[in-house]
């Protein structure tokens, strides 16, 4: 459980929740109780009192907090329930997603999603397929339109190819830029190097469309493209599902060629790309770079953290030289999964004893609420029987008084009830899902993929400590306040591997 996380509670309710007795004061009194359970720092509490949940996006309140998410001011926000933070489902799929993006967390109490938590993670999950399908669904009927556009010889969205200006809706060879580009093939069929023709083209003063210099890249892009020969390539590729990923090319079925008006032969434009080809072979690319699986998390214990060099199969600690073997700790890693979780009977006298403590709290909570309506209902008799003449002014006092002081001690008792179930309920549920998932997880993991392994470890794992002659693997996830687990701290001191 991570202490002293900077928390935000938020605060709207509507005119006709404070009617039913939902007033904001009982609100952040449950979530402060919420995050005292947690052992969390309020920073911040954000009031939209009567504020309309259709749209709160453009509300100062709402772009505090925001900007608040954003600087790390706070890292996580505590509402009474979904519909509190935002009824719109629009607004409430942009808010996981910038809480996802700046790796925030939303607590809400009523669903018991806390996304601080294994189980409420899930919902990240499930807000982000939401929000894919709904660019899908927007992405597939702009896309239906792009081939009947093509066909036509219309425009498909984006700039011109360079060499090419759109006019009346057509595409036409640019009468300033079409030399260039035709000059860039007759240049690369003599020197067919990518690079030098970039070089030349900017020592004689040229530059692309925007003024920027050409690069190796952008010439080989040039070339590739069909349009120059007499072919505009349209519908052959699709956005990319994220930012920063290359587009997605279509089958070559779904392509559609516009004729154009060629800036140069198809047999210039056939012997450029057949080099190009060749080079390509030739060459070799790039080794993606391996992302280690305790990479972030293992520390010497001088307290720096340990890498692995590009030419060592071993973490090291620059500090000290300690080091150990990247196969090594993965299998001590592989072994702390055996004693990591106790028994199917211990595990289910666990859920049981959580569920037992829930229900208590629930009906203690119902009990109260019960108390306070009978309360209510006996000041309301005692004073229509003072206003009717019927008692005293003394009597009244003598009555009414230790009623008004029990009904405060229930207003004070039920936020601080709600509060305690709230957190039982995440952490039941938190823990019901790690148990039910991960009690094979030993079994399983020489089949896991690596990004599987790293997902787990970055899940399960607070950090990995390496001495001279031991290991210490300080594993998270269970709820502090059971004792189930004798002490999250496993010291690997005989079954750690020999290392060199």
């Amino acid at each position: 459980m991570e202490k002293n996380k900077p928390v935000g509670i938020w605060i709207r309710v509507s005119t006709e929740d404070q009617a039913k007795g939902e007033s904001p004061e009982h609100h952040e009194k449950r979530a402060r109780y919420y995050a005292e359970s947690k052992g969390w720092q309020i920073k911040e509490i954000y009031h939209l009192e009567a504020v309309s949940g259709k749209s709160v996006m453009g509300h100062p309140e709402t772009q505090k907090m925001l900007d608040h998410i954003k600087s790390g001011h706070i890292t996580g926000l505590i509402f009474s329930k979904l519909a509190r933070l935002a009824r719109n489902t629009r607004e409430l799929l942009e808010f996981a997603d910038i809480f996802r993006k700046y790796n925030a967390d939303l607590i809400s109490l009523q669903e018991a999603i806390d996304t601080s938590s294994p189980a409420g993670r899930l919902f990240y999950t499930m807000i982000a397929a939401m929000a894919q399908w709904e660019r899908e669904e927007i992405s597939d009927r702009v896309a239906a339109s792009v081939p009947i556009r093509a066909k036509l010889g219309k425009p498909t969205g984006g700039q011109a190819a360079y060499g090419y200006q759109w006019v009346n809706k057509q595409l036409v060879p640019d009468p300033k830029e079409a030399p260039i580009r035709k000059l860039i093939y007759e240049m690369f069929l003599e020197h067919q190097r990518k690079k030098t023709i970039a070089r030349l083209l900017n020592e004689a003063g040229y530059r692309t469309r925007n003024g920027s210099k050409f690069t190796d890249t952008t010439v080989g892009r040039l070339l590739r493209d069909t349009t120059a020969k007499g072919f505009r390539r349209a519908n052959w590729t699709k956005g990319p599902p994220d930012k920063g990923q290359k587009r997605i090319i279509k089958a070559q079925s779904e392509w559609i060629n516009v004729p154009v008006e060629p800036i140069i032969s198809e047999e210039l434009w056939n012997r450029c790309n057949a080099i190009l080809d060749d080079q390509e072979k030739r060459g070799k690319r790039p080794t993606r770079k391996t992302v280690q699986l305790f990479a972030g998390y293992t520390f010497c214990e001088c307290g720096d953290k340990m890498y692995v060099p590009s030419n060592s199969p071993k973490y090291v600690c620059y500090k000290c030289r300690n080091k150990i073997g990247t196969t090594d700790l993965e299998e001590i890693f592989h072994q702390q999964l055996k004693t990591f979780f106790f028994s199917s009977g211990e595990i289910t006298k666990y859920l049981s004893q959580a569920d037992q403590v829930i229900k208590e709290k629930e009906n203690l909570l119902k009990t109260n609420g019960e108390e306070k309506r009978k309360t209510e209902q006996d000041m309301d008799k005692i004073y229509r029987a003072y206003t009717n003449d019927e008692i005293s002014m003394d009597s009244f006092g003598k009555h009414y008084r230790p009623l008004e002081e029990r009904l405060k001690q229930i207003d004070n008792q039920l936020p601080e009830i709600q509060g305690e179930i709230d957190f039982l309920k995440i952490q039941y549920l938190s823990s019901d899902q790690i148990f039910n998932e991960a009690k094979d997880l030993y079994s399983r993991w020489p089949q896991l993929t690596s990004e599987e392994k790293r997902k787990i470890i970055e899940n399960i794992t607070e950090n990995i400590k390496i001495g001279k002659e031991d290991v210490t693997i300080n594993l998270t996830y269970l709820p502090s306040s059971f004792e189930l687990m004798a002490t999250e701290q496993r010291n690997h001191r005989d079954s750690s591997p020999q290392r060199t």
